[in-house]
């Protein structure tokens, strides 16, 4: 197992890292008194993989791929699996009878709980083309390539949803597109008259909010450049363009409470990966970039200089002529 070396010249072994993260320590802290000497080795070797790079940060390749799930569930590349998203998705009223849009569909995982739960008629868009191509593969092996289909789209680039939708729902992915009005009046125009949008995204607190210490290092750690909102700002993004919003809410706690669960069980996922050929070694500096992302995202939500909100959006009716 990968452990990285202190001051004091004792081994901290990785698990030990991610558990005293999940128990409140900042790793990032820690990492300051920890000589790199195993893991700059390590990382100066040829990675097996060919992984998917944005600025050179590695976004996503297999190691990350294969652990993400292993820490967050099958299909998910985030806190809240399966019931999360069934409790979520009661806001939106659904039945077969419908059809929905998912706007950041990751791996997929939120598309193939809509359509197994519910029977509605997903199509999931996804700006990363490695988690369109993995999602729709899972898709695929459970027979849900037509229900749910994990489509590539460059969300940021005037995108075409290809019809019209009954439903709209899009969980933490809007906090990276950075004109944000565009992309929420196509998604109006692509929803019929009294349709619902659900949203949970990333929030700042205030207008200045993204010049502390703390946010500075969570952008410069993101890897992609965040661009969150504030909620007043959102909420005034959406309403230009024809929403009308029932519901904004700070949903925080409850995030902060289903990022701890899934970490509970970091042990036994080490073990699953644990080994010393290359791909083992791959595999551990995945979780080891994995649990400081969400480090970073767990420091600044629990000093509320960033929060998760719920919203959900009305499209009204048009108006008669």
């Amino acid at each position: 197992m990968t452990a990285k070396t202190d001051s004091s010249g004792k081994k901290i072994p990785l698990k030990w890292r991610i558990i005293a993260w999940w128990n409140g320590y900042d790793i990032a802290d820690l990492e300051e008194r920890m000589r790199q000497h195993e893991l700059a080795k390590n990382a100066r070797k040829k990675d097996t993989t060919s992984p998917d790079k944005t600025d050179n940060k590695v976004l996503w390749d297999e190691a990350r791929l294969k652990v993400t799930q292993l820490v967050w569930g099958e299909g998910f590349c985030g806190p809240g699996g399966r019931q999360n998203v069934v409790d979520m998705s009661k806001l939106l009223a659904l039945s077969p009878k419908m059809s929905a849009m998912v706007i950041g569909a990751g791996l997929g995982g939120p598309s193939r709980v809509l359509a197994q739960e519910f029977g509605v008629w997903i199509n999931g868009y996804e700006r990363c083309e490695a988690l369109a191509e993995e999602g729709m593969k899972i898709s695929t092996s459970k027979g849900l390539e037509k229900k749910a289909p994990i489509i590539h789209l460059d969300l940021d680039d005037n995108p075409n949803f290809d019809r019209v939708f009954d439903r709209a729902f899009s969980k933490e992915v809007l906090f990276l597109i950075k004109n944000k009005a565009p992309l929420f009046k196509t998604i109006f125009e692509q929803l019929k008259d009294d349709s619902l949008f659900l949203i949970s995204d990333f929030i700042i607190r205030d207008k200045g909010g993204m010049s502390t210490p703390n946010m500075v290092d969570w952008v410069k750690h993101e890897p992609l450049e965040p661009f969150p909102l504030t909620a007043e700002a959102m909420i005034e993004t959406l309403e230009k363009v024809g929403f009308s919003i029932r519901i904004h809410e700070d949903i925080s706690d409850h995030y902060l409470d289903m990022i701890n669960a899934a970490w509970e069980n970091t042990e036994d996922t080490i073990k699953q990966i644990a080994g010393n050929d290359d791909a083992a070694k791959n595999n551990m500096r995945a979780i080891q970039t994995e649990a400081n992302l969400w480090n970073r995202r767990t420091k600044v939500l629990r000093s509320g200089e960033l929060r998760l909100y719920r919203f959900l959006a009305h499209k009204p009716h048009a108006p008669i002529k």
